[in-house]
């Protein structure tokens, strides 16, 4: 099957490698653009896996205000003033915080979750499980199963993105990273709706 060169070349900027590799793994999903990208992502083939460690100190707080009625504050990092002053960085943030706006996350990932709410969790579901009469054996991989769902629901960077559900909100920043060309991270958000107590 014939590539559009158009795709191999939007490949290999979001990926960074070379236009020989980005040909051939449109190839192997006959030319499916979103395939080969999730492909080379699960393989760890993309310029944002190789930037992750670099510091991000740069970046945005920003704001989001919807009706009046829920407003959001959001850091979000990069590595350059530079990035940080460009009006796609601008709209990364005020997307991010549109979503927390509309979504209400509680954690802003799976490695943010206090282990206290972690283990009530399981003992919930625990006893959720033995009650529905699920086999001792399976188990401990059955209330694995709910507390990953359960948790993905509530973390920011698992969550489907409100603008485009087919990738989470941690897709999105690695997308941003790769066509920016650098680590940016959500460092932390907080929000508030009108007349919510805490």
């Amino acid at each position: 099957m014939k590539v559009a060169i158009e795709d191999i070349k939007r490949l290999k900027s979001l990926t960074g490698v070379g236009l020989t590799d980005a040909k051939k793994a449109l190839e192997e999903v006959d030319g499916d653009f979103d395939k080969a990208l999730e492909a080379m992502r699960k393989k760890g083939l993309t310029k944002a896996e190789k930037r992750g460690e670099r510091e991000a100190r740069a970046g945005l707080i920003g704001t989001y205000n919807h009706d009046g009625r829920i407003g959001v504050l959001i850091e979000v990092n990069c590595e350059t003033d530079f990035v940080a002053k460009t009006d796609e960085f601008a709209e990364l943030v005020k997307d991010l915080g549109m979503h927390i706006a509309a979504v209400s996350p509680e954690f802003l990932s799976m490695e943010e979750i206090p282990a206290q709410a972690r283990e009530e969790k399981k003992v919930e579901f625990t006893e959720k499980a033995k009650s529905e009469g699920k086999p001792d054996a399976m188990l401990e991989n059955i209330v694995e199963g709910m507390l990953k769902k359960y948790f993905a629901e509530r973390c920011l960077l698992e969550q489907p993105f409100v603008k485009n559900p087919d990738l989470s909100v941690g897709q999105i920043v690695k997308d941003a990273n790769a066509r920016m060309g650098e680590n940016i991270v959500v460092r932390r958000f907080s929000r508030i709706a009108l007349g919510e107590v805490a």
